[in-house]
């Protein structure tokens, strides 16, 4: 046991008192089911966030179904259960915790300040798609719309830093709003899944593009599957951490997971692949988003109803963009305490614009897979660092815990490969949770996890 000193933010960490504590149905699953109900993700469940004819759908409803349900346990079990765990077991932050696995001054950078960093990229593709939805409401035009991606993230940026706690009490209630959507699309559609085709699917999508490409076998869907809801949730997985400081016990920790994360997934994905199925088979209209306003025009017989929707599916996700400016601004303001959030908010917020204004923020695949390169390894390293620690927080460790920043490193570029051109890796951000788990394990029994320090007493759950 070390005796170095302290950074501050560890020195006067305190830890959630069991008194602020509430049941799994308060907190975690509710909060977990609204990021699975946020349109930008369900909207992609049949094309798996890619440009592949068929999507998910290439071997039929089924094999769709069923990559959705084992990529949602993998959510669950590997990314989200430890980081839950630790956080009720220590009632520490991420940030706080996080330093057992990277070091006391590896710490201020992973992963509590990746954590903020990555939020402005969500910032960026919450308004390239809320844009996107609101487009009718200004007759389509490029222009207006750019600048309607403008103002959504630069105002979601200012209420992230000032107004959260009214957007908040707002947010409770606005989840309801995808449901009721999903459930009326899928009343429409339901009749025509029994009617669905899979190879007419695929040829009617290589059709839409020209031409070009191929259906996925039965293991691609389920890779893609994977790559998909994986990294779509891979920051939320690590974040478990904070989720897990305000569950009473174990029980909580996995009953607000299942609910809100593995059941949530599966029912909001779901949901959206047997629309875009059904579709097909009732209508013959190949869509793979479901949250397209002519699409859902279509369905409802009116397009004055689908550009409604899109503008209450914009309304909803409005609080998730606020809340990805204040996770930001919480996280420099612990890591960089001297520097007014407002620079470094404000700076993060012109990162988002650039993104959506040069559409990078719209390639949702591209972006689920920086996602789950970033922090696949880290829930893998956060996972072996528990386990090796008897399943409990063993603390802060001295300095850079080179374990860690190496796993990181080496699962990042595994799970950035196939993004980049290196190499073509099915399910990358899963493979890249292996490599950052199994990675620390060998290094910390090589030697490279170094000492921990003491913390004080009033610090300790």
């Amino acid at each position: 046991m070390s005796n170095e000193t302290l950074p501050s933010y560890l020195s006067m960490a305190k830890p959630n008192p069991a008194s602020n504590r509430a049941a799994w149905y308060k907190n975690t699953a509710p909060t977990y089911a609204g990021i699975f109900l946020w349109f930008v993700f369900w909207s992609q469940a049949p094309s798996g966030g890619s440009g592949v004819a068929g999507g998910v759908l290439s071997q039929g409803v089924g094999v769709a179904l069923l990559g959705i349900i084992a990529a949602a346990l993998i959510c669950h079990f590997l990314f989200y259960v430890v980081p839950g765990l630790l956080g009720l077991k220590t009632g520490l932050p991420l940030y706080v915790v996080g330093t057992s696995t990277y070091g006391t001054q590896g710490g201020f950078l992973m992963p509590g300040f990746l954590m903020g960093v990555l939020q402005f990229g969500w910032l960026g593709v919450n308004a390239f798609f809320s844009a996107q939805a609101l487009a009718p409401l200004v007759g389509g035009n490029p222009a207006a719309v750019k600048g309607l991606m403008v103002l959504w993230a630069a105002l979601a940026a200012f209420l992230g830093l000032k107004g959260i706690q009214y957007v908040a009490k707002v947010s409770t209630y606005l989840p309801l709003i995808p449901v009721a959507i999903l459930v009326i699309l899928l009343a429409k559609t339901l009749g025509g899944v029994g009617s669905f085709d899979a190879q007419k699917f695929v040829a009617a999508g290589v059709a839409a593009s020209g031409g070009q490409g191929e259906g996925l076998s039965l293991l691609g869907v389920i890779a893609l599957s994977m790559t998909f809801v994986i990294g779509f949730f891979a920051t939320a997985g690590a974040a478990g951490v904070d989720f897990g400081t305000n569950s009473k016990d174990e029980k909580d920790v996995q009953m607000g997971g299942l609910m809100g994360i593995a059941l949530a997934a599966i029912v909001a994905a779901g949901a959206a692949i047997l629309i875009a199925a059904g579709a097909f088979g009732k209508t013959g209209v190949y869509s793979m988003n479901p949250a397209d306003t002519a699409f859902m025009g279509n369905l409802m017989g009116s397009e004055g109803a689908g550009k409604t929707m899109g503008l209450l599916l914009a309304i909803a996700a409005f609080p998730s963009a606020c809340f990805s400016a204040f996770i930001a601004a919480n996280s420099f303001k612990t890591t960089m305490p001297k520097i007014n959030p407002f620079i470094t908010v404000g700076l993060g917020t012109i990162v988002s614009i650039v993104l959506a204004l040069t559409g990078l923020a719209g390639k949702a695949g591209a972006v689920f897979t920086v996602i789950g390169a970033s922090f696949g390894p880290i829930c893998g390293a956060m996972m072996a660092d528990y386990m090796l620690s008897g399943c409990k927080w063993s603390g802060p460790r001295k300095g850079w815990n080179m374990a860690g920043w190496i796993s990181w490193a080496v699962g990042f570029v595994v799970g950035i490969a196939p993004l980049v051109g290196i190499a073509n890796i099915p399910a990358a951000p899963l493979v890249a949770f292996v490599v950052g788990a199994v990675l620390y394990f060998v290094l910390a029994k090589a030697g490279l996890q170094p000492q921990v320090v003491e913390m004080p007493s009033e610090t300790k759950a």
